[in-house]
């Protein structure tokens, strides 16, 4: 899961409404790219390079999961999309819109669709000025200058001034903090832990990731469930005790909450399936006296999806252990996990279907899964 980083990126609009042109813009790069976390004031300045009708240019700073190249590719497509018309023949024009990446932090990057730092940006005044509004102290990875010294050095003298009217951050301001903890589930393949990964990043949250990738049992369960299927339940199930009373005793001052890809109850839905009726017994009586020690999750996540799309993500993922897992066996998790949601009373319950929805690649459905869980805690 790739960390968000800053995008620092350029806006100017010299045709049509330039003003909702440019706040037009700005909806949509939160929409499409990432979360909007500065805007600069708005600057009327000459055309550049051409003549022209005056712009209105600004600067935001937006953090972003996406690659550089494909951040690149939305804000083309966000061009087209408002009007813009490229010229072919590389000579300026009157354009509705114009987006530009500058910066992205420390990175420099040379391509032949894409140079960063920008670089002209130390020679165009209508660009440091609005970029120094958020980003003055930020230096410029090859002048090894802050953008506050290359305004002040800058060659170019052109009168530019800034304008009453500003933009409104089209952000939602979320918070999940009502909750301590909070639990995502899901069968395999949903997702669970890249959605837990990613709202522990934009949410300042301690992430408690499930730790299978060490469970020497699991490749030999896949190969051969009926001898494996109880050393691997009883391995999970003390992993899953160890790592969650552990962690979830240590108070962190610097999160405000908890968020964890698992829940340790899907010890038992797994169980029922794989483990046979007297080992089920078994399992069972040592699961209950442990899982009374547990904090319980105040708020428990379940992501559905269908089976058709958790094949093509567990093929896709690439796990070789995992390859053989038929549709049956997924359809009868899906069945358990539902029948213990049915059965619970005292835990905040909130199922969301993402079977049409790809919230890794699409901001737009990460925002409607953020939107889903919100409205469960306002009407907790």
């Amino acid at each position: 899961m790739r960390f968000p980083k800053t995008f620092y990126i350029a806006l100017g609009s010299n045709e049509g409404d330039r003003l909702h042109l440019l706040q037009l813009a700005v909806d949509m790069i939160y929409l499409e790219i990432g979360e909007v976390v500065k805007l600069s004031a708005i600057y009327e300045t000459p055309a550049w390079g051409f003549d022209g009708a005056a712009f209105l240019n600004m600067c935001i700073a937006v953090d972003s999961r996406f690659s550089p190249r494909k951040v690149l590719q939305k804000l083309l497509e966000i061009e087209t999309k408002l009007g813009r018309t490229r010229n072919t023949n590389g000579t300026y024009k009157n354009r509705t819109l114009d987006l530009d990446i500058l910066l992205l932090e420390q990175e420099v990057i040379s391509t032949d669709s894409l140079e960063l730092p920008h670089p002209e940006m130390q020679n165009r005044k209508f660009v440091l000025m609005p970029l120094a509004d958020i980003a003055g102290k930020e230096h410029h990875p090859g002048l090894q200058l802050s953008i506050n010294e290359l305004l002040e050095n800058t060659s170019d003298k052109s009168e530019i001034q800034k304008i009453q009217e500003s933009l409104k951050n089209p952000g939602k301001n979320f918070s999940f903090v009502n909750f301590n903890y909070i639990a995502v589930e899901g069968n395999i393949g949903a997702g669970k832990t890249s959605l837990s990964t990613m709202m522990s990043q934009d949410f300042n949250a301690k992430l408690i990731l499930e730790r299978f990738k060490d469970n020497p049992f699991l490749p030999k369960f896949y190969e051969d469930k009926n001898r494996y299927a109880f050393p691997l339940e009883m391995s999970f199930l003390a992993d899953r005790y160890q790592q969650l009373s552990d962690d979830l005793a240590q108070y962190d001052l610097f999160a405000d909450f908890v968020v964890s890809d698992y829940d340790v109850f899907k010890s038992l839905i797994f169980a029922k399936i794989t483990l046979q009726e007297d080992e089920y017994a078994l399992y069972e009586k040592l699961f209950r006296i442990m899982y009374k020690e547990l904090v319980k999750p105040d708020l428990y996540i379940y992501l559905y999806q269908n089976t058709e799309r958790l094949l093509e993500n567990i093929k896709s993922r690439g796990r070789d252990y995992e390859q053989n897992i038929q549709p049956e066996y997924l359809m009868e998790i899906n069945k358990s996990y539902l029948a213990f949601i049915k059965s619970q009373s005292n835990i905040k319950v909130k199922i969301i279907d993402i079977s049409e929805l790809d919230f890794v690649n699409n901001r737009k459905d990460y925002l409607h899964i953020l939107d889903k869980i919100e409205e469960t805690i306002a009407s907790s």
